[in-house]
């Protein structure tokens, strides 16, 4: 019986401590939406530039790199786990940088799905390189695919037209690294923007939908999904962030602070138009998690 590491009161967040892929074949449950944001393998010690200082890049055994075979086989692996887990109209969205980007993208099309787009994240406040020998690093990619090749996908069109003042949104976004105020709990070395995720979640899903994610770190995707009245499982094998996740999401059960961050995230004020915070769909999903 698996037991949770933390729930929030309301049951709209759920966390579990432990490995992805010891945790994720104990349970029965399908996801409307998967975001995964997987070891991107470049903690080779070398050295970049944060915050005025030059720093490791190292991040932890876990972003350890290793063979070209054993990268294939790991992505594989929890590829195939995750497609278990999500809905046959659901969508899974995949963060990457040029390092780990076309492996994840061949074990996702090896596996069956269709891929849809491969969002450019380009960031307006991109650190500086160091070397000066090569052009500064400023983008991250994110594969958006579906499950079944033949099964129509849910997407937001109309608001992500919306968010973009009328016109079609690209598959550029130009939006900020992580803002100080979303380091209050502290920073996970990998952290995510909440516009990034909020962007994300909003295009391709209902309030009330269930979203997975399989390497939760300081759990942006779940802050992002509550703050749009969806709901998260997320999935963290280093306590320090699962700890982490834990506090942010406490954070958020003071009605002032998750109306604070609301009001900083412009994708959400724009998307209320179409999506008010705090409707919840009648067709949405009752289902509860099995822990």
């Amino acid at each position: 019986m698996i037991t949770p590491f933390f729930k929030s009161p309301d049951r709209a967040f759920t966390l579990l401590h432990g490995d992805c892929f010891e945790l994720l074949p104990q349970f029965d449950f399908k996801f409307d939406m998967i975001f995964a944001d997987p070891p991107y393998f470049l903690s080779n010690d070398g050295i970049s530039y944060q915050a005025g200082k030059i720093v490791s890049v190292n991040k932890g055994d876990w972003d350890k790199g290793g063979t070209t075979e054993s990268i294939r086989e790991f992505n594989h692996d929890w590829i195939a786990l995750c497609r278990e887990k999500l809905k046959d109209n659901g969508t899974i969205w995949v963060s990457g940088t040029y390092h780990n980007i076309f492996a994840v993208a061949n074990g996702l099309t090896d596996l069956g799905f269709k891929v849809l787009n491969v969002i450019t994240w380009a960031k307006t406040n991109p650190p500086p390189n160091i070397s000066c020998r090569y052009f500064t690093y400023s983008t991250e990619f994110i594969i958006w695919a579906r499950k079944c090749p033949k099964r129509p996908h849910l997407f937001n069109y109309e608001i992500m037209k919306h968010l973009n003042g009328g016109k079609q949104m690209t598959d550029v976004w130009r939006l900020p690294s992580i803002a100080p105020w979303e380091k209050s709990c502290g920073k996970h070395p990998t952290q995510k923007p909440l516009a990034l995720l909020v962007r994300i979640i909003l295009a391709a899903t209902h309030s009330n939908a269930w979203i997975l994610d399989p390497f939760a770190g300081s759990s942006t995707t779940g802050i992002a999904a509550n703050l749009l009245d969806r709901r998260f499982l997320g999935i963290e094998r280093e306590r320090e962030y699962a700890e982490m996740s834990r506090n942010r999401r406490l954070e958020l059960e003071a009605f002032s602070k998750r109306q604070e961050y609301r009001e900083k995230i412009k994708d959400i004020k724009l998307s209320q138009d179409y999506e008010p915070i705090g409707l919840v769909r009648e067709d949405s999903q009752a289902d509860e998690l099995p822990f």
